[in-house]
């Protein structure tokens, strides 16, 4: 049997104001720094240690993992860092209060512009500030691949081929690895190894900064998987996820 982490980076500033981020650059908020810290003393606590990991190009990610390594004792760790990780892009939703678009729009629209398979949110404009199309991070993808939204269908597309043709091949051939990205990148390779259906997968919250251990068959096909740490905790960090789209009251 074989098995990688994974997490979703620790809250961020617009998680905590409860605004759509998306692939907006923003940073971890201190909570989310401590989230992140523990996340490194868990597995650390757990015997954990890794050979290679990998991340998106957005900070919140990347420092998420940063910590984790430097409570690991492994800063040195080989990184790489891919756009195809990066969270689900929300188009003209970015910035958006979630609750305030949820009072406007009601909350059945805001959970399937957040979490459908299948309709992305509005686009955003091309002259936007935000758009990758304007980020030189992303100046060696090919234009046609920058999204101007997306729905989890698109994330799919995106994060399937890295994990065949970049990490499967890492945890094939035994090398440890930890992966350190976003809630939907996440789904999206939840979806992929589980075959979760359509429908089920909008009900799947992954929260902040939670290890997760995934087990695989020697074939690498899906075994199981399981969060590390406090159960009760974790619970509530769930459905802390769900509730960010609801109208407030």
């Amino acid at each position: 049997m074989k098995s990688f982490v994974m997490l979703r980076h620790g809250e961020s500033v617009w998680n905590k104001e409860n605004r759509f981020t998306g692939w907006k650059d923003v940073e971890l908020s201190e909570a989310g720094r401590a989230e992140a810290l523990r996340a490194g003393q868990t597995l650390k606590a757990e015997g954990y240690a890794f050979d290679y990991a990998f991340t998106s190009v957005l900070r919140r990610a990347i420092h998420t993992l940063d910590s984790i390594l430097n409570e690991l004792d492994t800063p040195w760790l080989p990184v790489q860092k891919s756009w195809r990780l990066n969270e689900r892009h929300y188009g003209a939703l970015t910035g958006l209060n979630k609750a305030e678009t949820a009072a406007k729009h009601g909350e059945d629209q805001v959970k399937i512009w957040r979490r459908s398979y299948s309709t992305p949110p509005p686009p955003m404009a091309k002259d936007s500030p935000d758009h990758p199309l304007n980020d030189r991070r992303y100046k060696d993808v090919p234009r046609a691949e920058l999204p101007d939204c997306e729905a989890l269908s698109h994330t799919v597309t995106r994060v399937v081929p890295f994990w065949n043709d970049v990490i499967r091949p890492k945890i094939k051939s035994g090398e440890r690895v930890i992966i350190a990205a976003h809630g939907n990148s996440l789904r999206a390779l939840l979806k992929h190894l589980e075959g979760i259906p359509d429908a089920e997968i909008v009900e799947l919250n992954i929260p902040t900064a939670v290890p997760m251990l995934v087990n695989l068959n020697d074939d690498l096909s899906f075994h199981s998987r399981r969060y590390l740490g406090d159960a009760d905790e974790i619970a509530r960090a769930m459905q802390s996820v769900a509730n960010q789209g609801k109208a407030k009251t």
